[in-house]
């Protein structure tokens, strides 16, 4: 069900999944409980048996509409930088400089997830903000998110190839 489901309409994603999935799930669910009344509970697979009953709603969500993701690959991806930086920022000076880099992260992750090219957002935002003064507007803070800067600046618009080679640098 993976490679036409791509460009498939949200309405041929939710047929294919109550027709294809559903079944599977439901047949799923009933060897599922059949097995979880041999097993230990307190054993791995006992607790494995458990974990996947109480969070059967959720398993199965994806399959009551087309528009939901099977997966969460985009979070995962988002948060795959953090992950691999861990060891680099160890010594980030303190709680402060901690506080200061997971902010900056999370504007770079922001303008990925919009594709706005960080580098030139942060460049033109960070030579912005000195000349807003001391208490500028909410108004004029919400002008320079990133979604926001984009409308503005059109031409750092990134595209998904780029995207992709900076996810996987």
């Amino acid at each position: 069900m993976v490679g036409w489901t791509v460009t498939a309409s949200d309405e041929e994603r939710h047929a294919a999944r109550k027709e294809r999935s559903l079944p599977i799930l439901q047949e799923f669910k009933t060897w599922l409980n059949a097995e979880r009344e041999k097993l230990l509970p307190k054993s791995p697979i006992g607790q494995a048996a458990t974990y996947t009953h109480n969070q059967w709603t959720a398993l199965q969500r994806y399959c009551e509409s087309g528009e939901q993701k099977i997966d969460n690959n985009a979070a995962e991806r988002a948060m795959r930088p953090c992950a691999i930086g861990r060891k680099n920022w160890l010594f980030v000076a303190g709680k402060t400089g901690g506080e200061r880099a997971a902010v900056l992260m999370s504007l770079v992750q922001t303008c990925k997830r919009n594709q706005v090219e960080p580098w030139a957002y942060l460049r033109d935002v960070f030579e912005q903000l000195p000349k807003l003064g001391e208490s500028p507007t909410n108004e004029t803070l919400d002008q320079l998110l990133p979604d926001q800067w984009l409308k503005a600046h059109p031409e750092h618009v990134w595209r998904i190839q780029q995207l992709r080679q900076q996810d996987d640098d």
